[in-house]
Order: structure tokens, then sequence, then C-alpha cells
């Protein structure tokens, strides 16, 4: 029996994908406010539906069972216990100081009788003009009485890969880099634990949304079922592959060596798989301003623990003879034109989802990138992203695999 995730590589064929439509959460973003929540513009919100739609439909059609984590969060409030527990958790994160208000606002979800118009809501956030709450003079309300909302929105919902990653047969419920990205883990953390899809097949867990360090899906890339390769970035620190590493090497024995990729920690490059993607067994996308300052680092599983030390190679090298190929090809993110190579990284040319080896989805608008991937062999499949590509993520950011075949 297929287990409910079996994630050995990022290119055997896909045959069960989670995604998040976007939602509400897009329309609450505001010009003041879009640092806050991790963004540098505001996506028109029925475009973007329009675009994530065909995204979808693009997965149906090579025979991809398409999921949404909306739907299945809902699915697990089958009970008002289930929905009482669920928001009471939602609401100890969503950083409410005063407890009357927390009380109304707990009333106010649980008057939403449909699980899934209720998951719609929290992730949407909560304004304060939806609530008649009374005037009440402490200095916390008044501080923040200029600010909006009572529940901040989670617009960054739709880039599924980030909150968890699948790794193997387990989960990697992620610690979030940002304040305002945690509360996303709330639900994987409650789907894995009460859908019946996952929670009847007693989920490994490879690390904790309640951990110390961070750690994000868009950093963790399943190379072969036994390499496994992690950023250093922005959003991932050292500490954190340190420790998922030996919960990857103690409860998933297939996996033998984890790849340490230093990406720095600048936005731009925010993840790893926005500047390296695998697209085939040999043939990989990469910026190419990373590609000389890269440094690698590998952690190996040994009868007595592990062992660690710097690659000093070309990643190509490293790459062949951790995947034990004679060569492998790396296709430049906008060629060799420096202003196109900044632009359509920018636009995510290098955030390639693979659906089957040698086929991928990607954006439309990076032509440069897109013509290599052609010239190489790759087959496309390309879907417009000219407002999801405002939030700074593709296909790759916004698709969480369950399922892909075995190469």
């Amino acid at each position: 029996m297929t287990k409910p995730i079996q994630l050995f590589s990022e290119i055997g064929r896909l045959r069960k994908v989670m995604l998040h439509r976007p939602g509400a959460e897009l329309e609450n973003l505001m010009p003041d406010y879009l640092d806050r929540l991790l963004f540098d513009d505001i996506p028109f919100l029925q475009q973007a539906q329009k675009e994530h739609d065909f995204f979808a439909d693009t997965l149906r059609q090579n025979g991809v069972e398409v999921l949404y984590l909306e739907d299945l969060a809902a699915e697990t409030l089958i009970s008002t216990e289930a929905k009482e527990v669920f928001l009471n958790s939602f609401l100890d994160e969503a950083l409410i100081q005063d407890e009357y208000i927390r009380k109304e606002v707990f009333a106010y979800f649980m008057s939403i009788k449909d699980p899934r118009s209720l998951i719609d809501h929290t992730m949407a956030g909560l304004k304060k003009n939806e609530l008649s709450i009374p005037d009440r003079l402490n200095l916390t309300a008044l501080v923040e009485e200029s600010y909006p909302f009572l529940i901040d929105p989670m617009p960054n919902l739709y880039f599924t890969r980030d909150p968890f990653a699948t790794i193997g047969n387990s989960v990697s419920l992620n610690r979030m880099y940002a304040q305002t990205r945690r509360r996303e883990t709330l639900y994987g953390n409650q789907i894995f634990h009460h859908h019946p899809m996952f929670a009847e097949n007693q989920i490994n867990f490879l690390y904790h949304r309640d951990d110390t360090t961070r750690i994000e899906g868009g950093d963790q890339l399943i190379l072969s079922d036994k390499l496994v390769a992690i950023g250093i970035s922005q959003r991932t620190e050292v500490a954190s592959i340190e420790k998922i590493a030996q919960t990857i090497f103690e409860t998933e024995p297939s996996f033998e060596h984890i790849l340490a990729f230093n990406i720095g920690e600048e936005r731009k490059f925010m993840h790893l798989d926005t500047v390296f993607t695998m697209v085939d067994k040999d043939i990989f996308t990469i910026h190419p301003e990373i590609e000389e300052e890269l440094s690698v680092y590998s952690i190996s599983k040994k009868k007595n623990g592990v062992q660690i030390f710097e690659e000093r190679d070309t990643l190509a090298h490293i790459l062949c003879r951790y995947l034990d190929l004679t060569a492998v090809q790396l296709i430049r993110c906008g060629g060799d034109d420096f202003t196109a190579a900044a632009r359509e990284q920018w636009n995510d040319g290098s955030n390639t989802l693979a659906i089957a080896p040698g086929e991928v989805i990607v954006y439309d608008r990076n032509l440069v990138t897109n013509r290599l991937l052609k010239e190489a062999g790759i087959k496309l499949n390309e879907i417009p992203g000219s407002e999801l590509v405002r939030g700074r993520g593709g296909p790759r950011c916004m698709s969480m695999p369950f399922i892909r075949e075995y190469i």
C-alpha cells in the first residue's frame, strides 16, 4: 500500500500535491504594512486566482491529484470540540493581548458554522471593524489603535512549500523565519495530526514547529533517495540543518548524505529553490550570481555518528560524486546576460517544479531561461504568473508534493 507521504526525489513523476488557492488574505494587504507581511506589492486577487487555477489544471492534466490546504484543514474540524481546540491554538499565536477581545474573537469564529468558511477566515485575518468591540482604555489598546487588524492576514500561504517539507515518508514541520508566517504551520500541524489520511498512518516528524531554530521548506530539496540538499539562507539556520540531519539519518534509513548550500542571507535569494532546482537526473537550474561564491558542506551518516566537512570542489563535481553521475548540466537562469539573470531570478526563473524526469512547470514570463531549458531537452508546461509572482515565488514554491513515483 502506498504511504500517504512518499518523497524520495525532486523529479519522480508527481502523483499527489497540495496547493492553497489565494484568497481574501491577499485583499487584506495594505501598502503601509507590506514589509510586516513579507510582500513587496499587492497582487490583484481575481487575476491571481485565475493564474493559480491554470496552474492546478496543468497539474491535473498531467495526472496529478490536487488537494487544497484549506479543504484538508476544514475536514479536521468535525466537531465543536475540534473547532475549539484549533481556535485556541490559533488565538494563542495571534498575539491578542486583551483577554476580553480574545473572548470576543473566539466567539466570533465559533459562530461560523461551516468549517471551510472558518478556515478561510482565519487565513484572511480579522479586521477591527468586523467586530463591535467597545473602547477599552488600556495602554495596549491605545497604542495599537491605528492598526487596522486584530489578527494579521496570512498572504504567504499560497506558497505551501515553506511551512513544512515532505522527506521520504516523513514530515519536517518547520519553524518559520518570520513571526508573521509562524501561524501558517498550525494548518499543517492540524492536518498531519487529525486528518484521517495522515493520522491513521502515524506520520513521523523530522522537525517540529516549536523548535528553537528556523528552517523552511524552500530550502529543503530531495536530490535522490540517498541525498538531501538544504540551503543555509535568510530563512534557514545552520543549527537547524544539524538537528534535522540527525532525525533524517535515524528515521529515514535510505538517506545517507545531506549537502548544506550556503547561499547567503539576501532577500532576493530567500530560499535555495529560488536559485537552484533539479529538472532531470543530471540537469539543474542555477542562478549564476551564486555559482562562483557558493560554499557547500556535507554531512554524511557513519556507523559511529556523522562526518562533516567542507566540500572544496566545483558544484558540478560535487553533484556528480553524490549522485553517482559522470556529468551534470547547470542551466543558468537568464543565461550569460547579467541583466536577464537578475530579472528572471527575481521572477522565479530558477524556481521550476518537476512533474516527471525532464518535464517541469515554469512561469511563461522567463523567456531566456525557458529557451535554455528547451534547448537542453526539457519539456516545459508554461503557466501565467504576472500576479502570483508578486509574492516572490514560483511553481515549486506554490506546491507541496505528497507522493512521487520512485525513480
